[in-house]
């Protein structure tokens, strides 16, 4: 049964990715000045998605695989919850992001203020794969 634990690394995984972004790049991002940031938030944002979508991906996976292998109905709320973070940052983020990624150099003191905000809302993400984390180890 190794699908419990690693839906567990995935999860954690997540969840620190997150709180990196949270409490390491959204600070130091913000010190760049607006042109910098500006410029810094595409690249970011992308390599970002990519990884924090492929860990959910991989937990929820996982997590779905120990409930069908042990019947285990937390292994699916987990897998369900940290799942959760797709349409988060589909409904949520991405409405902001896109906002960032359309502003033209013109705009960059418009940059600043949003993507504090997106800062505020990362803090969302990284509380549901917190709590995503936390079913799983409650299920091991």
């Amino acid at each position: 049964m190794i699908a419990g634990p690693l839906a567990l690394a995935f999860a954690a995984a997540l969840a620190g990715a997150g709180l990196y972004c949270n409490w390491v790049e959204q600070p130091s991002r913000l010190t760049l000045d607006d042109s910098a940031l500006l410029s810094e938030w595409g690249p970011s944002d992308q390599k970002g998605f990519a990884l924090l979508a492929g860990l959910a991906l991989a937990s929820a996976v996982t997590g779905l695989s120990a409930y069908f292998s042990s019947g285990d109905t937390r292994f699916a709320i987990g897998a369900a919850f940290v799942i959760l973070t797709w349409p988060y940052a589909y409904f949520i983020m991405a409405p902001l992001n896109n906002q960032i990624l359309t502003l033209r150099p013109r705009d960059v003191g418009a940059a600043r203020i949003l993507v504090r905000q997106w800062g505020v809302y990362e803090w969302g993400q990284s509380a549901i794969a917190l709590v995503a984390t936390g079913i799983f180890l409650w299920a091991l």
